[in-house]
């Protein structure tokens, strides 16, 4: 596994030649004038294009998603609606808003959701 701060050797390779590329094109584009200037800059990028290509690794792998997870099935968290405990529970949880008769409770957002 790659550190954050390390380099791969083909990236190291591909600074090192375009570094040597640019050295070499600059002397060259600085006495030749202004239209020579663009046209050793438009040589430095197509040469920097063809070495990036050379380097770029032919092969990606790529991971696989993860399995879907199992299915277990419902949970049921409190007691048996309808039961002694259920009323108990929802009256303590939910407060004067749960009405024991429909067995739902009016929510913050104002709609109604049964007691769970």
């Amino acid at each position: 596994m790659k550190r954050d701060g390390e380099m791969n050797r083909s990236t190291l390779a591909a600074l090192t030649i375009a570094a040597v590329i640019g050295m070499a094109i600059s002397p060259t584009a600085a006495s030749a004038g202004n239209r020579n200037a663009v046209g050793a800059g438009l040589l430095g990028f197509g040469v920097g294009a063809i070495v990036g290509s050379v380097l770029t690794p032919r092969e990606v792998y790529v991971v696989p998603p993860p399995p879907p997870p199992a299915y277990y099935g419902p949970v049921g968290y409190g007691p048996e609606p309808w039961s002694p405990g259920w009323y108990r529970y929802c009256r303590g949880t939910y407060g004067p808003s749960f009405n024991p008769r429909t067995g739902y409770f009016r929510a913050a957002n104002g709609g109604w959701y049964f007691c769970e």
